[in-house]
């Protein structure tokens, strides 16, 4: 039986892990976010690293090649069996690539709780 103390951090673990797929649920067709940016929406700003670890084990109905590194590379591509699965799939999405193989965030990053004026 496991102490109330492990418990309490396996519910929080799991809390933390449903709100981070809760963000990527609603990533735009079309758009990646980082790991940083759907930590802060979860409220824990330097968690970047765990919502990586939540992002290897989600499920499908989770868009996790929506989600890359700041810089727009794509550092989990291993965690997809096929090393060029994640960028197949972004490219589907129309979404573009510079010449060091990172996403153009300047084009495709969406920021969770931003809000766009929507052009009339």
């Amino acid at each position: 039986m496991k102490k109330k103390s492990n418990l309490k951090k396996e519910q929080e673990k799991n809390d933390f892990f449903k709100k981070v797929y809760d963000v990527a649920k609603k990533i735009p067709y079309g758009k990646v976010t980082t790991y940083g940016h759907i930590a802060e929406a979860c409220g824990i700003k330097s968690s970047a690293r765990t919502v990586g670890w939540a992002m290897n084990g989600c499920g499908h109905d989770i868009p996790a090649h929506r989600v890359v590194n700041r810089y727009g590379a794509l550092t989990g591509k291993i965690h997809f069996g096929d090393p060029n699965l994640m960028e197949d799939l972004l490219r589907s999405e129309g979404i573009e690539f510079d010449e060091k193989g990172c996403v153009k965030l300047d084009k495709h990053l969406w920021v969770p709780g931003s809000k766009r004026k929507r052009k009339r």
